[in-house]
């Protein structure tokens, strides 16, 4: 006992929580230099790489056609360190762990103003040591771009809400909270910026259903704010937008707006279909380890915003966490499309929940402390271990950067790169410039042999790589006039060099 004692005094010292801190910096940032991983961040890095090239700030594009799907806040990102660290994974992923780390430290600002000491470190290990936000602080994708943004404007509001209680007959103090709503429409524009519409749609619905939920109606301060406040928003988010629109006319509205956000949202046109209850899974799933604990302050939780809501002795904490978590829930729920990524915006609220019980659990005694740190450590050895043993296999099957790179090496570097039977997205970071497209700009899907000795004798006769999944690579030998000669295989592709016999 005694020795449990010393371990969770040291857990609270600053020692201690510096030590956490830096470890917490080299987890995010470690191995984010394997290959590049799915079929987003191979495109995304792209299209980043593609603006940097140009020196083109504004229109994303993707094998030199317009790629309007989502706006430039992590094409910035991607360009910045591009510019910092030349074009690499490492670049294309940094931005992320950025903002992933910049969730984590709005976090500790948000327990810092319910209760300074223990809870706030408590919420930023917690949030930090959470599954969703270290994988998708390590991915080259939207989706913590949002999350970091949209985190930082909801504590810009509950810093608002909390001190607004205590300073309505002080004039010095109603000033003072200015700050906080200017953070607050702020990080809505970078929202905006991060990825379109959901980034103002949730902050305003999340805020009227937290005034729902706590009975009661705005400050008179706060509807004045919306006024002014809207014009900050858009004008943060216009340094992309407006020349987007001045530059793309109708074409830019009509593709980012319509298809990628209504035709998104309203049907399966973009072939992500999953069942309603897809994300109530999910999301319990993005908070482990602390899963247990989210669970053993739900029921509780709701019991009391349904019976206290109203009351001044209960905290605005509980309330604002539950209308943050559950509002992305129940929008992507209806959402014809569905991706894992969609929900993590609700990962930082259902975690806060959860500190209740974990600071419940950690006060019974120096032994429970110390498990409850002990998780999250484990957590992050955990991740450390996956990231040096399991994760560089994955990705040398999920990839074709080996594949391009034994091709090139064996004299094919500028040789035109083509899929047969099957759709490389992972090639166009790794094979840029070379993948043959259609006339909208997607990559072609070439179906027999034939077409690829049409193809071939259509750009002069030269030789060219064909990535194709294993089973079909006898077409090629078969086919009476070419000659294939294999060079690599990962699992999932093969790579040919084909050419005329």
């Amino acid at each position: 006992m005694t020795k449990m004692k010393e371990l969770s005094r040291t857990i609270g010292s600053n020692y201690f929580w510096y030590a956490f801190l830096l470890l917490t910096v080299f987890v995010y940032f470690f191995g984010l230099s394997i290959p590049l991983l799915g079929p987003d961040e191979p495109r995304y890095a792209q299209v980043a790489r593609e603006m940097f090239t140009r020196g083109d700030l504004v229109t994303p594009t993707l094998g030199g056609y317009n790629w309007f799907e989502k706006p430039a806040l992590l094409y910035w990102l991607e360009i910045t360190a591009f510019s910092m660290f030349g074009v690499s994974e490492f670049a294309a992923r940094a931005g992320s762990a950025v903002f992933g780390l910049g969730t984590i430290a709005s976090m500790w600002l948000l327990g810092r103003e319910y209760e300074k000491g223990a809870f706030a470190r408590l919420m930023a290990m917690a949030v930090a040591t959470s599954i969703g936000i270290i994988v998708f602080s390590r991915g080259a994708s939207f989706d913590i771009i949002l999350t970091f943004p949209m985190t930082a404007a909801l504590v810009c509001f509950y810093f608002f809400d909390s001190r607004s209680r205590h300073a309505s007959e002080d004039a010095t103090k109603r000033r003072d909270l200015i700050v906080p709503l200017a953070g607050l429409y702020f990080f809505i524009g970078v929202s905006l910026l991060a990825k379109g519409l959901v980034g103002v749609v949730f902050p305003a619905a999340i805020v009227a259903f937290y005034y729902l939920l706590s009975r009661r109606l705005p400050s008179k301060q706060f509807i004045v704010s919306i006024f002014w406040g809207t014009v900050l928003s858009a004008a943060v988010a216009a340094t992309w937008y407006l020349p987007m629109y001045l530059r793309h006319g109708w074409s830019f509205v009509d593709e980012f707006f319509i298809q990628h956000h209504f035709q998104r949202f309203t049907s399966n046109k973009y072939q992500h279909p999953q069942p309603f209850h897809f994300f109530f899974w999910v999301l319990p799933l993005m908070t482990i380890p602390w899963l247990p604990f989210l669970a053993a302050s739900g029921v509780t939780g709701i019991k009391k915003i349904l019976n206290r809501g109203g009351s001044s002795q209960f905290s605005p904490l509980v309330p604002f966490a539950f209308a943050w978590m559950t509002v992305p829930l129940v929008f992507f729920s209806f959402s014809g499309s569905k991706l894992p990524g969609y929900i993590l915006p609700s990962v930082p609220p259902a975690i806060v929940l959860a500190v209740f019980s974990l600071r419940r659990f950690a006060s019974r005694g120096p032994s429970y402390n110390v498990t409850v740190w002990a998780l999250g450590l484990a957590t992050y050895l955990v991740i450390i271990g996956v990231i040096i043993f399991a994760l560089p296999g994955f990705a040398e099957n999920d990839s074709v950067k080996s594949l391009i790179a034994a091709a090139d090496g064996q004299g094919y570097s500028r040789s035109r790169v083509l899929g047969l039977h099957t759709v490389s997205h992972n090639a166009e970071f790794y094979a840029s410039g070379r993948l043959v497209r259609d006339v909208g700009g997607r990559q072609r899907n070439f179906a027999s042999a034939d077409e690829i000795r049409a193809q071939i004798e259509a750009a002069g006769g030269d030789p060219v790589l064909v990535l194709v999944p294993p089973k079909f690579a006898t077409e090629l030998s078969a086919n009476a006039s070419l000659k294939a000669l294999p060079i690599s295989e990962n699992g999932e592709l093969r790579i040919i060099a084909v050419s005329l016999k």
